[in-house]
């Protein structure tokens, strides 16, 4: 973790990988992460904690298996979104997007009940940022 002020677009150009977040920071038991995301990640549900996302750059839709039945939540540039705790949920970015999450600090970006992962998705706990 850094002492200095983490400039979000900096950090954002110092990888390319999709589907594999970069832990900018961390708050309490918390990570910070972003991503750079195009396509589909993977249909995953985090049986023990929400999970947050606020959308930097594009658009990005999460699709949910809720008791009503599924639906996708469309997030544009600036747009915030919580995912509850248990909710099956496949988070796709068509034209890309880059995206900044809150989990507690070891979470798999698979969640702990997944599809099978495709290879373009990282199942990590987030990799350390390189400054």
């Amino acid at each position: 973790m850094s002492n200095r002020p983490i400039a979000l677009g900096q950090a954002l150009a110092s990888f390319d990988a999709l589907w594999s977040p970069r832990i900018v920071t961390r708050v309490n038991d918390y990570d910070v992460r972003i991503a750079k995301v195009h396509g589909e990640h993977v249909w995953h549900a985090h049986g023990d904690t929400d999970e947050f996302f606020l959308v930097l750059d594009g658009e990005l839709r999460i699709s949910l298996r809720e008791p009503a039945g599924e639906r996708t939540v469309l997030l544009p540039k600036g747009s915030v979104f919580t995912v509850p705790r248990g909710t099956e949920h496949k988070p796709s970015a068509p034209d890309g997007a880059a995206i900044l999450m809150f989990e507690p600090t070891g979470t798999p970006t698979v969640g702990d009940r997944h599809d099978p992962v495709p290879a373009h998705v990282d199942a990590t706990t987030g990799h350390a940022l390189d400054t």
